[in-house]
C-alpha cells in the first residue's frame, strides 16, 4: 500500500501544480471514504490549504459520523465548517411540483455539492471528490451531486483497497469498523441497497476488469444473480460518468 500512497499524494501535488490552483475543499461525511481523501489532500497539499465542509443533515446524519469528522479535521489541523443542508432541503419542498423520493435524496448530494463549489469559486479553491472505483463503475453516486468534483483522489481503488489504504495511513479505528452509509435516509445501508457486500462486488468487478464475460464469471462458480445485478448496474448507470450528450448540428 505505500506505493499507492505515495502515488497518489504526489498526482495531487502535481494536478495542483499544474492548475496554479493551491487550495482544496473537501466534504467530510464521517464515513472511510471522505476521511482517506481528506487525509490525502492534507499530505499532499498541507493542513494549510485544505478546508473541510461538515453537511449533516438533522434527524438523520448520525451524531457518531458528524462527531468522528470534527475530530478527524482538529487532529489534522484543517480548517472545517458546520453547515447543516436541512433549510435548503425544506425550499426545495415549496416548489409548485411535489418531489418524489429519488428526488428528496438526489437534491441532497446536489446540495452539498452547491455548497462545495461555492466555496471553491469564493476561495478559489478545487473540490475534491471521495467516490471510491467501486462506486464509479456501479454508478452509486447522484450525478451532479457527489459525483461532481473537480478532482477524484480515491477514483482507481475498489472500495477493500480504499479500507486497506485507510489502515496503511493510520486512519482511526471507528472509521474502519462502522457500516458504509451515505445516510440517504434513516437506517439506509450501502450494502444493503446495493444488494450485496463490497467485498463480493470487489471480488466480480476485479473479474469483470480481466475480460472476463457473465458468462465466464456464472462457470467460475460465481453467484448468477449477483453477477447479472453487477453487469446491470454497470450498463444502466455509465451514464454517470460521461459528460453531457452533445447534438452536433454542424
Amino acid at each position: 500500500m505505500h506505493n499507492i500512497y505515495t502515488k497518489i499524494v504526489s498526482e495531487i501535488y502535481k494536478y495542483f501544480k499544474q492548475t496554479g490552483i493551491e487550495k482544496a475543499v473537501i466534504g467530510v461525511s464521517g464515513g472511510i471514504d471522505s476521511a482517506l481523501c481528506l487525509k490525502l489532500a492534507t499530505d499532499a497539499l498541507g493542513a494549510k490549504n485544505v478546508t473541510a465542509i461538515l453537511m449533516p443533515e438533522k434527524g438523520i446524519s448520525s451524531e457518531e459520523n458528524f462527531q468522528h469528522a470534527k475530530t478527524l479535521c482538529q487532529f489534522l489541523g484543517v480548517e472545517f465548517f458546520a453547515i447543516s443542508i436541512n433549510k435548503f432541503l425544506t425550499d426545495f419542498l415549496a416548489l409548485p411540483w411535489k418531489p418524489n423520493d429519488l428526488a428528496q435524496i438526489n437534491i441532497k448530494a446536489r446540495i452539498r455539492m452547491t455548497i462545495l463549489y461555492n466555496y471553491a469559486n469564493t476561495k478559489n479553491a478545487l473540490v475534491i471528490g471521495t467516490s471510491n472505483k467501486t462506486e464509479l463503475l456501479l454508478g452509486y453516486g447522484t450525478k451532479y451531486g457527489d459525483l461532481a468534483a473537480d478532482i477524484e483522489v480515491i477514483g482507481s481503488l475498489l472500495k477493500t483497497e480504499v479500507y486497506k489504504l485507510a489502515e496503511h495511513v493510520g486512519l482511526p479505528e471507528e472509521f474502519m469498523t462502522k457500516t458504509p452509509s451515505a445516510e440517504l435516509y434513516a437506517g439506509q445501508t450501502d450494502e444493503d441497497e446495493l444488494g450485496m457486500s463490497y467485498k463480493d462486488m470487489d471480488t466480480i468487478l476485479q473479474q469483470i476488469e480481466r475480460g472476463l464475460s457473465k458468462d465466464d464469471l456464472v462457470e467460475k462458480g460465481m453467484n448468477p444473480n449477483s453477477v447479472h445485478k453487477i453487469f446491470r448496474l454497470i450498463e444502466l448507470n455509465a451514464h454517470k460518468l460521461n459528460p453531457p450528450h452533445l447534438i452536433r448540428a454542424k
